[in-house]
């Protein structure tokens, strides 16, 4: 998809700045997550064809969110306006002349939302709206059915760097920066190559990282079942002695094995995760970093230009 994505990204970037909505200097950033494949090489090529691509390859792979937070970090010093969106441009690339006309209203964070999920499967729908469904119920604030297709200026790119989580959930931070928003719909588009890298595992783990995240609610959860347990123990043991008085007791192992297997079945979970919230106390206290620049062709773009302060004042025509 890669020789594809440039093409179509070119030519938006290359509109908006023959209409002076951004600055010549601006760039289209790729974000190589520790690939095995030819991406490099590609990225290399494009950057030698036309100054316009730039990328960042990573020392190995580490992840989406840590390829995006890579590339706002870099870039956000001297871009005013940042789009992420990803390569395989699923996400309607169009939008993007909308989101820099909201940012050029003073709008700071533009998402774009999906508004037809018609070329998902049904099972990626509806994992995805129960998702959104507990989220809220633990009051986590997200945007339904948006991805990782959003504007950002530099003030909200900014603030977000200031989020040091080892494992960060974007997704629900940038709703929690405060700054003006707008949501824009479109309808996702089918794949046109390749296949997806993002399998079930992963699935699992990033709904894991926002449920964890942003909430102690799954230990309130397990607490509230053993009271509930435990009550529903005390009523058990009153009807036995009610039982043992009236002479009416029945002998039998089932009953016991059974509240045996529930109870510690019940235990093991509760134990998993407290110790998923301990495991991540340990990753964070650490301060690992999270993630390894090995080669940046962006910033030497910009080799002769001062970074930019985190304000944000800008005219319509010299937006980058």
């Amino acid at each position: 998809m890669l020789p594809t994505s440039a093409q179509v990204l070119r030519d938006i970037m290359q509109k908006l700045i023959t209409h002076r909505q951004i600055t010549a200097d601006s760039k289209i950033l790729f974000v190589d997550d520790g690939s095995k494949d030819q991406t490099w090489g590609l990225i290399t090529q494009l950057r030698q064809e036309d100054k316009l691509f730039t990328g960042l390859k990573f020392s190995r792979n580490y992840g989406q969110e840590a390829a995006l937070m890579a590339g706002m970090q870099v870039a956000h010093r001297y871009a005013d306006l940042i789009i992420t969106i990803d390569a395989d441009l699923q996400d309607d690339p169009q939008l993007i002349f909308g989101m820099v006309k909201q940012a050029q209203a003073g709008i700071d964070i533009v998402y774009g939302v999906r508004n037809d999920r018609s070329t998902d499967t049904w099972f990626k729908r509806t994992t995805a709206q129960s998702f959104y469904w507990v989220m809220r119920k633990m009051g986590v604030d997200l945007v339904p059915n948006h991805s990782d297709f959003r504007l950002m200026s530099r003030r909200a790119v900014t603030a977000l760097m200031q989020y040091r989580e080892t494992s960060p959930f974007i997704r629900g931070i940038i709703p929690q920066l405060g700054f003006p928003s707008k949501q824009l719909y479109y309808k996702r588009q089918p794949r046109q190559a390749g296949a997806s890298k993002y399998p079930l595992r992963k699935m699992i783990r990033f709904a894991l990282d926002g449920l964890l995240s942003f909430s102690i609610a799954p230990i309130r959860a397990v607490l509230y079942a053993g009271i509930v347990i435990c009550g529903g123990a005390l009523a058990m043991l009153l009807w036995i002695l009610i039982q043992h008085v009236r002479g009416a007791v029945v002998t039998g192992w089932s009953s016991i094995m059974l509240s045996l297997w529930f109870l510690g079945g019940f235990q093991l979970v509760a134990i998993s995760i407290i110790g998923e919230y301990v495991g991540r106390t340990f990753t964070e206290a650490k301060r690992r970093p999270r993630f390894i620049i090995q080669t940046d062709t962006y910033t030497p773009a910009f080799s002769n230009t001062k970074p930019a302060v985190a304000e944000f004042h800008f005219d319509q025509q010299s937006i980058r």
